[in-house]
């Protein structure tokens, strides 16, 4: 059976950083990414591509990441969506693990590596585990 790829959109008002993370997820072939650099799109992209997991800056021009979320909690088929907070507000050092909670959302600390982003992604999606359309296709044995 063909494994999903997991579908992530990452709002940040950097396209530099949007670039740098859909370029890491997206070789190592689990991982389908969007990218969006304004603030005010972030809830009609979620709506458009349903992503399994946002990765969402704390701190853009437009909008804040909490008001993105707040949005986002509002509307009924978004609700379910893991959000991950990134700021550079937040020091590594001033994280034990790497990695925390605001407000019962996970954030990371900016600049985190690959491997903490992928570890915060499987752990915030382990239902996504295989396409179901390719399940479709496969014919059970007589």
């Amino acid at each position: 059976m063909a494994a999903m790829k997991k579908r992530i959109l990452v709002v940040d008002d950097e396209p530099d950083f949007t670039y740098s993370i859909r370029m890491g997820l997206e070789t190592l072939g689990s991982y389908e990414v969007r990218e969006e650099n304004n603030a005010n799109n972030a809830k009609r992209a979620a709506r458009d591509f349903m992503p399994h997991l946002i990765l969402l800056d704390i701190m853009m021009p437009e909008l804040d990441g909490s008001e993105v979320a707040s949005a986002i909690r509002e509307d009924s088929k978004l609700r379910h969506i893991p959000v991950v907070f990134c700021t550079a507000l937040v020091s590594k050092k001033e994280v034990r693990n790497g990695s925390c909670t605001i407000g019962g959302n996970v954030f990371l600390p900016k600049p985190f590596d690959l491997d903490k982003l992928i570890e915060c992604i499987e752990e915030l999606t382990p239902h996504v585990k295989e396409d179901p359309a390719a399940a479709a296709d496969v014919v059970p044995a007589p």
